[in-house]
């Protein structure tokens, strides 16, 4: 029996509004700003997938990963690449299974029964037991909750796209020796992407959109004052500052917050209260990892007031 997709509308939902989405995403100390609480929040109710697209290190995989932890789901990450195909992605046949259970159907062999034919021995060996799932067959089969993360989408070849758009379009998957797989549940599903080509259309059509980019101020403080203990609110002030100060320049890559938050316990740990241009200067390896934006961003700082 064909089993039948359940209707998002009909099911459970993950939140309430919006706002619950901010609020239990900050007591996993996720810090979400209006327009993120909001996509997920549609995202739920509307059962779409979620686009999420920005510089890299702005939060957008610790997004899928807080979610996951606030709603007490499973995190299945497919980490994309040059050159996934659908084998890593969605299925795979246990070849070396296969090949063993063959041999041992042609060794036994009776006189009465004869050896088996080749349709008996398909039969058997393209069945549940020889499959290995990848991340989304994964996700559509899962019966726990599940958050679905399809990390750097951006990295894949366009015709790579299309193994997404079935799971995307109707949450299923179609195996052809074992008939098409439906889900069980409809996951909430996010795709990243650090922008580094642009992405099909008919991708982009199945999915909400959501740009995450550098934190206002106000909201990076906030950041640093939650994920680095024991630092001063006077000290994550001057760090969030001195960064966006480098973010203003032309630089080969502007600090993410995730090297905002490294250089913000490094000042912690060697016990810097104050950050003055000596200090900026000496620890910029933190921030920027081009040595040509190191020396464009020393010959600024050192002309900055203390």
């Amino acid at each position: 029996m064909t089993r039948v997709i359940p209707d998002p509308r009909a099911g459970v939902h993950r939140f309430a509004s919006g706002a619950e989405v901010g609020t239990r995403l900050a007591e996993v100390g996720y810090l979400a700003d209006e327009q993120i609480a909001t996509v997920v929040y549609l995202a739920d109710r509307l059962a779409k997938p979620v686009l999420v697209e920005g510089p890299a290190g702005t939060g957008k995989t610790e997004l899928a990963k807080s979610l996951a932890t606030a709603l007490g789901a499973r995190l299945i990450r497919l980490q994309c690449y040059e050159g996934l195909d659908e084998a890593k992605a969605l299925y795979e046949w246990d070849y070396r299974k296969q090949l063993l259970r063959i041999q041992v159907a042609r060794a036994d062999v009776s006189p009465s029964r004869g050896e088996p034919g080749w349709a008996e021995i398909e039969e058997d060996i393209f069945s549940e037991a020889f499959l290995l799932e990848r991340p989304l067959l994964q996700a559509i089969r899962a019966t726990d909750p599940v958050v679905l993360l399809v990390d750097e989408v951006d990295r894949i070849e366009v015709e790579t796209e299309a193994l997404l758009l079935e799971v995307l379009s109707d949450y299923q998957v179609s195996i052809p020796e074992l008939g098409t797989v439906h889900a069980n549940q409809v996951p909430l599903v996010l795709l990243t992407s650090n922008d580094t080509r642009e992405l099909s259309e008919a991708l982009k059509r199945r999915c909400l959109y959501l740009h995450i980019g550098y934190p206002s101020l106000e909201r990076e403080r906030a950041i640093v004052l939650e994920k680095v203990p024991g630092i001063a609110a006077s000290l994550a002030d001057e760090v969030v500052r001195v960064v966006r100060l480098l973010r203003q320049m032309e630089l080969e890559k502007l600090p993410s917050v995730s090297e905002t938050l490294d250089w913000a316990r490094t000042l912690v740990l060697l016990g810097i209260e104050h950050v003055d241009a000596k200090t900026a200067v000496s620890t910029l390896n933190l921030l920027l990892k081009h040595q040509s934006d190191i020396d464009e961003a020393t010959r600024a700082l050192a002309g900055a007031p203390t």
